[in-house]
């Protein structure tokens, strides 16, 4: 029996746990050579022995045909059953039980979304969403989940394009601003427009995001503490990080309402993805307030035409987290702002994302249910109807 059963489900969040070549076998010759190594500071583990254990493993599955089941409860990371090897993803997908999937990458944007020269930045965007349409391509279930970096408006547009072409059906933005310019400033319409010309997504998700942290807070005379896979050195999310997530995605979001970008570009939409969600019901409410305050005195707020909470609710959705309490959000907040993730195979999924959420639907309808699993991934996917794009 699969994990999922008795309802149709979407998964708005899942990663690839790319191996030590993942990025350089997909990347131009000219960049190839540029590129730093994949970096695994924030992985727990400082050993690319580590990865190519898994990868042997992987292979000696693959030569004994060996199918393995309840994936959701078996092992998690580079040795998880679907972690970097397309076939075994769908495999672990059959599992699973899930309709559709949205796929991430992990770690690879740290070799190139930083770096000072434009031509390995995009380079690597490049090499990145190859790889990713590499990996999703077998299975229509499977929506790989491109990168792009706003730095370069022109290239940018360029990448959004040729990611398209190559299959992605989302695009991963780091969720800051870029060289000191907010990602409502009109050097970027050119990338909204696109976005709405070409019918896809933008994804905020928890990684390359604003640096929210002042590092003095972890300085409190005591030994630094496990982050949050167990690791000792490991620079994965500890308590001090997962307090000011919401931060940067609310920054952004705020400056796409208040500098019109959603008003420009009303078919403009996007997800924001393991950033937690308990704090949306809040935001939209403080967006509505900051609205009545400053249209007084800010042009920009005057111009808007709408609610400003309504550009959210018509534009973005929202993943929480296995653990918080997503029917107080509804509750709160309404049906059709969040969504269903698993977030395999990261350990932050747990092993049972669906019971978790279900403990807290207390009162729910099943309408509300069936939106929460499935029509709000439609929505965000494919446009206002949920209907598939041609």
């Amino acid at each position: 029996m699969t994990y999922a059963t008795n309802r149709v489900y979407c998964d708005a969040d899942s990663h690839i746990m790319e191996t030590v070549d993942w990025i350089s076998r997909h990347a131009d010759p000219e960049v190839r050579d540029r590129l730093p190594p994949l970096n695994l500071s924030k992985s727990g583990t400082k050993s690319f022995d580590f990865i190519d254990d898994a990868v042997t493993k992987q292979r000696q599955r693959a030569q004994s045909h060996e199918v393995l089941h309840d994936v959701v409860r078996g092992v998690k990371g580079w040795n998880a059953y679907g972690a970097f090897d397309p076939a075994e993803r769908s495999g672990a997908l059959d599992d699973l039980g899930f309709a559709r999937q949205l796929v991430f990458s992990t770690f690879s944007g740290g070799q190139y979304l930083q770096h000072p020269d434009m031509n390995v930045r995009y380079g690597g965007v490049r090499a990145h969403n190859r790889a990713m349409a590499s990996f999703c391509r077998g299975d229509k279930r499977l929506i790989a989940v491109g990168q792009l970096s706003l730095a370069d408006p022109r290239k940018c547009v360029e990448e959004l394009k040729e990611g398209v072409r190559l299959g992605c059906g989302a695009f991963w933005i780091p969720a800051m601003p870029v060289d000191e310019r907010s990602p409502g400033h009109s050097d970027f319409d050119p990338v909204w427009q696109t976005f709405c010309d070409l019918d896809v997504p933008f994804m905020l998700h928890v990684g390359p995001n604003s640096p929210t942290k002042l590092a003095a807070y972890e300085n409190n005379g005591k030994p630094r503490p496990k982050d949050i896979t167990g690791a000792e050195q490991g620079e994965n999310l500890r308590v001090r990080d997962f307090m000011v997530l919401a931060i940067a995605p609310q920054q952004f979001l705020t400056a796409l309402v208040f500098d019109g970008v959603f008003e420009r570009f009303p078919a403009l939409r996007g997800g924001v993805i393991e950033l937690g969600a308990g704090w949306v019901p809040e935001y939209l409410r403080t967006l509505d307030i900051s609205q009545k305050i400053f249209k007084r005195t800010d042009e920009s707020v005057a111009a808007l035409k709408m609610k400003a909470s309504d550009y959210i609710r018509r534009a973005v959705k929202f993943t929480p987290f296995p653990g918080e309490d997503v029917g107080r959000m509804i509750r709160d907040a309404g049906e059709d702002l969040f969504l269903f993730s698993s977030d395999y195979p990261h350990p932050e999924g747990t092993d049972d994302p669906i019971g978790r959420f279900e403990r807290t639907f207390t009162d729910l309808s099943e309408e509300a249910k069936q939106k929460f699993y499935f029509e709000n991934f439609q929505r965000m996917m494919d446009g206002p109807t949920g209907a598939p794009s041609a």
